[in-house]
């Protein structure tokens, strides 16, 4: 088994409601289906900090506020992710795909009109869960 790769998830949650994700692009693995901002947790980092880091390198918010959500940790043929998801529930700026991926806000309704890649399945449901859906 390889190792783990140990990543900060971060469920974006605007006053309206909407949730922030972002296309992958083509290049990544899973390229082109929609994620939750984040990264991976470097070393020497809390978890909190990588995810404050990834949200303003990605898509140029300051996180102000994070509460826990979920743990996921997913197997794929190469890797095995450990999914580190957070709320952010308060946070300073305008998003925008400092990356060049492309992002959109969309009702937790809608979620699941969206491809994700497989590990995000179970942070879909849990988001849809905590908001009553």
């Amino acid at each position: 088994m390889g190792k783990v790769i140990h990543v900060a998830v971060g469920v974006v949650q605007r006053g309206d409601g909407a949730i922030l994700i972002a296309r992958r692009l083509d290049h990544l693995h899973m390229g082109g289906r929609w994620e939750f901002p984040g990264g991976k947790v470097e070393a020497g980092e809390s978890v909190q900090q990588a995810l404050t880091r990834e949200l303003l390198e990605e898509v140029a918010i300051d996180v102000t506020g994070l509460q826990p959500l979920t743990e996921i940790r997913h197997d794929y043929p190469e890797k095995t992710v450990l999914l580190d998801t957070w709320w952010v529930t308060e946070f300073n700026g305008e998003a925008s795909g400092r990356e060049g991926q492309e992002i959109l806000w969309v009702a937790v309704a809608e979620l699941g009109n969206y491809q994700f890649p497989d590990a995000n399945g179970p942070i879909v449901e849990a988001v849809q869960f905590a908001c009553g859906r």
